[in-house]
């Protein structure tokens, strides 16, 4: 079966494929159509940089010392040696770059021949500069954060024409114990890069750099769970040296009892997980005696339920930063909404409840780059209010600031709001 992350079958052409790509690519911008020919992957990624100009250009969101100091500050630094030393051969040759991305696509590194990086300046592919999906289209490292995969992304699949000259591969990098993105590693070049061997190099690079911060992470503490929540269906656990995967309701029942130290009664806990008018209270123990056989039966008491161990969790961690008047730590350490698949009350409720905080502080700043962040999470993403304030952030003239008007005049007109106060700014 053909790898559907490769972006060249064996024996293709590479030139008649970039013909055929880019015929496709104008059929899609013209007529919003997209051939067979074009990979699915390609395809819904050009779906959603549709918003996005073609001839864009890529922002700046860092520069000069708040870059320095932003990129000194990322867990990712630690590993620039062994990026250097894994891909530093290819960052040298005369005809590659490598390039590392924090978890919203923001460039902290890009390294390789001077002559290349000048080429690579005029697409501002530079350090400090956003090449997510929102901001640069279809591209290698921000379609690898978007679908959370390693893949390659060939000439005429970048969305944007002035990148269609490159090809690229990238691979998303995750913290080893709570699983969160931290970003992404990438190798740009020309049209030889679509092989697979280029896309096993990035694969195999995320992989030790996985290893890597594993490997210099604190010693496990025996005595604290640490449950991870965000932006996933089913919660990851660990606790000393192990790590546990729950299911759909034992990870309900895990945010429910993290955000109650003090413990739930039997019916609490059935309000909070069923509601009023489904109350299942045999069910209830039932699937409270299987969380305490995968948990182990030391760490979880009855009468009330509790979890007996000091837990640390990532939605939690959000709720501190915010509180200590923190929202780029808390944004940054946000993952995605807790359990978006959950329709538990009781997890339905601290969704909405963190969302809402978050939203509120990420306002209040009105700093255009924690704006952009925030709308390109999912509970941003629809978030009218947010996509006026970037707006109203953003400078005249700045190449972001089309695509956050855009994006507000169209979800005005999906709330059926009256055009002419989509994008008014608010009374002092």
């Amino acid at each position: 079966m053909t790898d559907p992350w490769l972006a060249l079958e064996f024996g293709a052409d590479p030139a008649e494929r970039i013909a055929q790509v880019g015929a496709a690519h104008e059929a899609f911008l013209t007529a919003g159509t997209t051939p067979d020919r074009v990979r699915d992957v390609v395809r819904r990624s050009w779906e959603r940089s549709a918003l996005l100009d073609p001839e864009a250009t890529a922002p700046v969101d860092l520069a000069d010392d708040a870059l320095d100091s932003y990129r000194a500050g990322h867990p990712l630094a630690r590993v620039l040696p062994l990026f250097r030393d894994l891909l530093g051969g290819i960052a040298q040759d005369g005809a590659h770059l490598m390039a590392v991305c924090d978890a919203y696509g923001r460039l902290l590194w890009v390294e390789g021949h001077p002559g290349v990086l000048r080429h690579a300046e005029r697409m501002n592919f530079v350090p400090g500069a956003r090449w997510d999906e929102a901001h640069a289209g279809t591209n290698a490292p921000g379609t690898a954060l978007a679908v959370d995969h390693s893949v390659q992304i060939f000439a005429t699949e970048h969305f944007v024409r002035p990148v269609q000259r490159w090809t690229c591969a990238a691979a998303p990098i995750h913290d080893p114990l709570s699983g969160r993105l931290l970003g992404a590693v990438d190798i740009t070049g020309g049209d030889h890069l679509a092989t697979p061997q280029s896309l096993a190099l990035v694969r195999a690079t995320a992989r030790a750099a996985e290893a890597f911060l594993l490997a210099g992470a604190a010693p496990a503490e025996p005595d604290v769970l640490h449950v991870a929540a965000l932006g996933r269906d089913e919660a990851q656990l660990r606790v000393g040296g192990r790590r546990i995967r729950l299911g759909r309701r034992h990870s309900e029942l895990l945010v429910l009892l993290t955000e109650h130290p003090e413990g739930r009664t039997g019916e609490q806990l059935g309000l909070d997980l069923y509601g009023d008018d489904r109350l299942h209270p045999v069910t209830l123990r039932a699937e409270l005696s299987r969380l305490r056989r995968a948990l182990g039966e030391e760490l979880l008491d009855s009468r009330p339920y509790r979890l007996r161990p000091a837990v640390r969790a990532d939605f939690r961690t959000v709720t501190e930063l915010l509180e200590r008047g923190d929202p780029a730590g808390a944004l940054q350490a946000y993952a995605g909404p807790l359990l978006p698949g959950s329709d538990a009350p009781g997890v339905a409720r601290l969704r909405r409840l963190l969302d809402g905080q978050l939203r509120a502080a990420v306002l209040a700043t009105a700093d255009a780059g924690l704006l952009a962040d925030w709308t390109a999470t999912p509970a941003g993403a629809g978030d009218l209010t947010a996509w006026q304030a970037l707006a109203r952030a953003l400078p005249p003239g700045t190449p972001r600031r089309p695509l956050a008007l855009a994006r507000a005049r169209q979800l005005a007109q999906e709330y059926d709001l009256p055009r002419a106060t989509s994008l008014q700014r608010p009374r002092n």
